[in-house]
C-alpha cells in the first residue's frame, strides 16, 4: 500500500531524513518511533503530500483513502455529530445525489454504493466514536463553539476514526484525551480493520495496537517486527552485541600495534610488522549510530514533614455558584502516591487546584501543614512561559535570592546546560519547555508534587525518566495522567473522581480498565440498536 523509497529531506541546510526506505502493506499496523525532533512528523507530512522531499519516491496504492487528524480545530454552530457525518465526503455527496438523480440506472449504482459504505448506520457509528472519546449525548448535539480547544481536537480525531480510511495516520492521538478516552481509543485501534501508521509516546498504545516498529534515528529508518517492547529489547541487544564486538576489535588492534611499535624498526621483523599493519587495516569495526542522549529529570530532595500534609473535612469545591465536588474528607500524607481516576469534567483538576492552594473550599474545613511547599504542573502551564525570555531568565525570576551558580545548578538538573539555558523559550521544543516547567516548579524543594497531564510533550525516554523521578522522590505525589504505563509504575493508591465526590478505588488499574471498557461496550450496543431501528 505505502512505499517510501530513498527519500531525503533537508531543512535549513541540515539533512533531516537521509535516503529512508519503508514499506507498509495492506492491513498492517506500524508505529513510528524516535526522539523528539528526529523528523517523525515531517515524514508524515511528506506521505500526506503536505511537504515535498528533496529526492526519492513516495507511492500509495491507487484509489486508497488516506486520512490523518485535521490540523484545523473545528468550530462554529455545527454540532460534533454533524461535523463527523459531513466529514465523510463520499457519503455526503452520495446522499445528495440520491435525492436529486433522475436516472434509474445511476440511482441504482448510488444506492448500491451507499450500502457498501454502510451509509445508513453512519449516525449510530459516529455517535459511538464520540461517546468513546468522552462526549455525552447532550454534548454530541451542542455547538462546537461551546467546547474547549482540547475537546474540539477530540472532534477532529473522532472524524478521522469515523471515516475508517484504508490508511489511518495518527500523530500523538492521546495528547488531548483523558485516561478513559485513551483506553477506548486503544480498543478501537486494536480492532481497526485497515492499515495504521502511528506516532505515539504512549508505550501501552504502541504495545497493544501495532505489530511493526519503524525506528527513525539520525535520518535513517530501521524496521523491527513486533510491538514496542519487543523492538526495544531487540534494539538494546543488537547495540550491546555491536559494542562488545567493537571492543574486541579494538583490543585486537591494540595488541597487534604493540608488536608493530616494538619491532617495526628491526630489519628482521619488518616483514612481520608490515603483515600486522595489513591485518590491522582489515579490522573493521561495525559502524554504530550514536545513541540519542537521554535527558534525565531529577526532582530535588526535600525534608520530611510530619503527617498529614493536608487535612480536609466535609469540604465542597467549585466556582462561584457551581459546586463540582462536595462532602470531601481525607488526608494527604508524606510519601503518598495517589492517582486520580475519572472522566474529564468530573473534578480531577478542581481537586488538584485545591491541593495546590489555588482554590479555596466553598465550605468545610481544610488545614495545610505550616511548612508545606507544593509544586503544581498543570496542562496549560507551558503556554504561560514568556517566549522572548530564556530558561535562565525564567529561573532567575523564580529564584530571586539565588546566585548564578545555584540557578544554573537547578536548570542543570533538568538537562539545561549553559548553552541551552540561554536559548529563548520560543526556540525550545515542546519537551524542553516541559522540562523548564519541571525545573521552575521544583526549585522550592517541594514536599508535595501535583502532576496534571505532565506527559503530553515528553518522548518515551523522558516519560521513563519522569517515572523514575517520581519513584525516587521522597515527598507526596498526586498524579492525573492518561499514560497507563506511568500510572501502573508509580501510583500505589487509586482515587475515583465521579458523581461529585472522591472515593478510594479498591480495584487495580486493570479492574478499572475492564470497568470503563465494559461500560463503553454497553453504550455502543445501545447506539447500534438505535441506529438499526432508525
Amino acid at each position: 500500500m505505502l512505499t517510501v523509497q530513498d527519500v531525503t529531506y533537508r531543512i535549513g541546510g541540515r539533512v533531516l531524513l537521509d535516503g529512508i526506505r519503508l514499506q507498509l502493506p495492506d492491513s498492517h499496523r506500524a508505529g513510528l518511533v524516535g526522539r523528539n525532533g528526529c523528523g517523525k512528523s515531517t515524514l508524515f507530512k511528506l506521505i500526506l503530500g503536505q511537504a515535498h522531499a528533496d529526492s526519492g519516491i513516495i507511492e500509495m496504492a491507487k484509489g486508497q483513502k488516506v486520512i490523518t487528524v485535521a490540523q484545523e480545530v473545528p468550530g462554529g454552530e455545527q454540532t460534533p455529530l454533524e461535523f463527523l457525518l459531513e466529514s465523510d465526503k463520499e457519503r455526503h455527496e452520495l446522499l445528495h445525489l440520491s435525492e436529486t438523480c433522475t436516472d434509474p440506472n445511476k440511482l441504482g449504482d448510488i444506492y448500491e454504493r451507499l450500502m457498501q459504505i454502510d451509509a445508513y448506520s453512519a449516525e449510530a457509528r459516529a455517535s459511538t466514536v464520540l461517546k468513546g472519546l468522552g462526549f455525552s449525548d447532550y454534548q454530541q448535539t451542542s455547538p462546537l463553539s461551546s467546547f474547549s480547544g482540547g475537546y474540539r481536537m477530540r472532534v477532529a480525531l473522532a472524524a478521522a476514526l469515523f471515516q475508517q480510511p484504508d490508511l489511518l495516520m495518527l500523530d500523538e492521538p492521546t495528547n488531548h484525551l483523558d485516561l478513559e478516552a485513551t483506553l477506548w481509543l486503544k480498543e478501537f485501534l486494536k480492532n481497526y480493520p485497515n492499515s495504521l501508521l502511528i506516532i505515539s509516546h504512549d508505550r501501552e498504545l504502541m504495545n497493544e495496537c501495532v505489530d511493526t516498529i519503524f525506528h527513525l534515528q539520525q535520518g535513517k529508518v530501521t524496521r523491527y517486527t513486533g510491538n514496542y517492547d519487543f523492538y526495544l529489547k531487540t534494539y538494546l541487544e543488537q547495540r550491546a552485541f555491536t559494542e562488545a564486538y567493537n571492543a574486541k576489535v579494538e583490543a585486537q588492534r591494540k595488541h597487534m600495534m604493540k608488536f608493530v611499535t616494538r619491532f617495526g624498526a628491526k630489519a628482521t621483523k619488518a616483514a612481520q610488522a608490515q603483515s600486522k599493519l595489513k591485518a590491522i587495516a582489515k579490522l573493521t569495526p561495525i559502524t554504530l549510530v550514536d545513541d540519542d542522549p537521554t535527558i534525565k529529570l531529577d526532582f530535588p530532595e526535600t525534608e520530611h514533614l510530619s503527617p498529614p500534609l493536608i487535612h480536609y473535612e466535609k469540604i465542597a469545591l467549585g466556582y462561584d455558584n457551581n459546586t463540582v465536588l462536595k462532602n470531601l474528607s481525607g488526608n494527604i500524607d508524606p510519601e503518598d502516591r495517589i492517582a486520580l481516576l475519572g472522566a474529564n469534567g468530573n473534578g480531577k483538576s478542581t481537586f488538584a487546584k485545591f491541593l495546590a492552594g489555588r482554590l479555596k473550599p466553598l465550605n468545610g474545613v481544610a488545614t495545610f501543614h505550616n511548612k508545606l511547599r507544593v509544586a503544581y504542573f498543570h496542562q496549560h502551564q507551558i503556554e504561560d512561559l514568556m517566549i522572548n525570555e530564556t530558561a535562565y531568565q525564567h529561573m532567575q525570576q523564580a529564584m530571586p535570592q539565588g546566585n548564578e551558580t545555584q540557578i544554573r545548578a537547578q536548570l542543570g538538573r533538568f538537562g539545561f546546560a549553559r548553552d541551552k539555558a540561554d536559548v529563548l523559550v520560543k526556540n525550545l521544543s515542546g519537551g524542553e519547555k516541559a522540562r523548564l516547567v519541571f525545573a521552575l516548579m521544583t526549585q522550592t524543594k517541594p514536599h508535595l508534587i501535583i502532576l496534571d497531564e505532565p506527559t503530553n510533550h515528553l518522548d518515551m525516554e523522558m516519560r521513563e525518566s519522569l517515572m523514575l523521578s517520581i519513584n525516587k522522590f521522597e515527598g507526596a505525589v498526586i498524579l492525573i495522567a492518561h499514560d497507563w504505563h506511568l500510572l501502573n509504575h508509580t501510583a500505589d493508591r487509586l482515587w475515583l473522581v465521579a458523581n461529585h465526590t472522591i472515593k478510594p478505588y479498591e480495584g487495580s488499574l486493570d479492574d478499572y480498565r475492564n470497568e470503563v471498557l465494559g461500560k463503553a461496550s454497553k453504550g455502543d450496543e445501545k447506539k447500534q440498536k438505535k441506529g438499526i431501528r432508525k
